[in-house]
């Protein structure tokens, strides 16, 4: 049985999510759904490309990922349908498939779209659907759609760095008011080369350690760690630290005068 992932900013009092899953069982009965998330913000590619990076890679070989998010960034005239490692992506042609694979994927097809049909969530989820169907019978991803089509392509929001500092953006804020910023561990070693290091963020808050659990300070203390999925975690132990400290998610529309409000700092040396 084909296993589909289901990732979207529809939001969960929407009825459309329901909609999806039931048009998606009457493509096929067997096909097996799994929600990633449907709580993506509007219009925060970052923040898509970090939960769908995070979760898709745990997945087992050859399942499909349904990406439902920023579908109407700009008028669908394709969809992409996208393998790479052994994993199957469908999405928007909005930037966000290279933002999620942080490269180009191995082979694109584009899904043509019907011009008798509204263009809305509910059709170009059947267009993702009746392509996953046509591969799960065996139909070639060649024969599908469009092979070798241009598409749109965004590049990752990456931290800036120097010599003895990265500057890093707040990615996603969970439902803890854990503070994920778009630095992975690896970034971190490898710019640190063994020195002591300050964390600093607004308010002149600053930490200096790295801990391994919430509990390693005692409660209603600030902290820093490398969540599950690598990444650098601003928290606060039994607390809100997003509230708290005023951190905001990245945004390309914030004012400048807000921008330390989304950025945090690590010094070296």
């Amino acid at each position: 049985m084909a296993l589909l992932t289901l990732t979207s900013d529809i939001g969960s009092p929407d009825y459309l999510v329901g909609a999806i899953k039931a048009q998606l069982l009457r493509i096929n009965p067997d096909f097996r759904l799994v929600d990633i998330s449907h709580s993506i913000a509007p219009f925060n590619f970052p923040q898509a490309a970090y939960v769908c990076r995070s979760a898709l890679k745990h997945f087992p070989e050859q399942c499909y990922h349904l990406i439902l998010v920023n579908l109407f960034d700009r008028k669908p005239e394709q969809l992409l349908l996208a393998y790479h490692h052994n994993q199957y992506y469908l999405c928007a042609d909005n930037g966000l498939l290279t933002m999620i694979l942080e490269e180009n994927p191995e082979v694109v097809i584009g899904l043509p779209l019907d011009s008798t049909q509204p263009l809305t969530t509910v059709y170009l989820s059947r267009v993702m659907g009746e392509a996953v169907n046509k591969l799960v019978q065996g139909e070639s991803i060649q024969r599908i759609g469009n092979p070798d089509v241009p598409y749109l392509e965004k590049r990752h929001l990456r931290p800036m760095q120097d010599a003895n500092m990265i500057e890093g953006q707040i990615i996603f804020i969970d439902s803890f008011e854990n503070v994920i910023v778009n630095i992975t561990r690896e970034q971190f070693e490898e710019q640190r080369q063994g020195r002591p290091f300050s964390i600093a963020f607004k308010r002149d808050e600053m930490i200096d350690r790295i801990s391994q659990s919430y509990a390693d300070v005692p409660e209603g203390e600030k902290l820093a760690l490398f969540n599950s999925a690598g990444y650098l975690e601003i928290a606060i132990n039994k607390g809100n630290a997003a509230g708290l400290f005023g951190l905001k998610g990245y945004s390309e529309k914030i004012l400048q005068s807000q921008l330390s409000y989304q950025t945090i700092r690590v010094y070296f040396g």
